[in-house]
């Protein structure tokens, strides 16, 4: 389109609002059935007749090939808003890229209505939407996508948490069995949940049971060193259980000096240290011969 000529697209809007609202709404509802469950068709009108003023008060003011232009702020904040909430409620990038994408031939529906008789025109309108639609669209796919990463980074911290649960076996003794992989964001979310535990008791002591880990090696080690000297700064010993055999000649095999922290084959019989070591004691249950 040369750049003197202004554009028909808002004026052509204006006109054909009503038309172009109905068929772009069937279109969504065509394209996306599984949404219904997920939004309701008041909200899916009201956010569709929302976009559609955004896109035309935009596109009045002539520039309809920079949608980074603060003319276009409401509609990147509308779609931004929409693309966000559409991640979190478990939207796909194809549902919610329709959105813009499925307003292409209503619009185009419109525009051949009004400049059918002047092919140049149409062809140069039909060009600047598409342009446009399509940015609009990729910028809808971008902030999903960057959405939907920080709720699987939510999720996943929240897994995190979940997964390093700190128990309190007796007075003054806190467990805290570990399963799986330990890097180095785990034992940040690990030390945090022990160290919060430790404030909250005051116990003095903290078994860190490594029975459900797979692998140890230099890292993982450093790692444990690292939970047990934070500990001690709290004012708690720690004690390590679930030092299986091959794990035990992995240690000594990578050098990895432990002995400065109580090391036991099980949780059990650290928990024997670990009652020994606050003068706790539990009765047998068995009969006296």
């Amino acid at each position: 389109m040369a750049k003197d000529r202004k554009s028909r697209i808002p004026d052509v809007i204006e006109k054909h609002e009503t038309s172009i609202l109905a068929e772009w709404l069937a279109r969504q509802l065509q394209a996306v059935p599984s949404r219904t469950a997920r939004i309701d068709d008041s909200e899916l009108r009201e956010q569709s007749r929302s976009f559609l003023s955004s896109v035309r008060a935009a596109a009045q003011k002539g520039e309809l090939d920079d949608i980074s232009a603060p003319a276009w702020g409401a509609a990147r904040e509308m779609l931004a808003s929409m693309s966000a909430s559409r991640a979190r409620q478990g939207f796909t990038p194809t549902e919610t890229a329709t959105f813009v994408f499925s307003l292409k031939q209503p619009l185009f529906t419109a525009l051949r209505q009004e400049l059918g008789r002047d092919a140049d025109a149409l062809a140069d309108e039909v060009w600047a939407a598409t342009l446009l639609l399509d940015q609009l669209g990729l910028h809808t796919i971008e902030v999903y996508q960057r959405s939907r990463e920080h709720v699987i980074s939510e999720q996943q911290q929240e897994m995190l948490e979940l997964s390093t649960p700190v128990v309190e076996l007796w007075q003054d003794i806190l467990a805290l069995p570990l399963i799986g992989t330990l890097d180095s964001a785990r034992t940040q979310v690990v030390m945090e949940s022990l160290l919060q535990r430790i404030v909250e008791t005051g116990a003095s002591i903290a078994i860190i049971d490594i029975t459900g880990v797979a692998t140890v090696d230099t890292l993982v080690a450093q790692h444990l060193l690292k939970t047990v000297a934070a500990a001690r700064l709290m004012g708690a010993d720690c004690i390590i259980s679930g030092i299986r055999p091959q794990i035990a000649q992995t240690i000594v095999h990578l050098g990895v000096d432990l002995r400065e922290v109580t090391t036991k084959a099980t949780l059990a019989d650290a928990f024997r240290v670990a009652l020994a070591r606050t003068g706790g004691s539990i009765a047998s249950d068995e009969p006296r011969s």
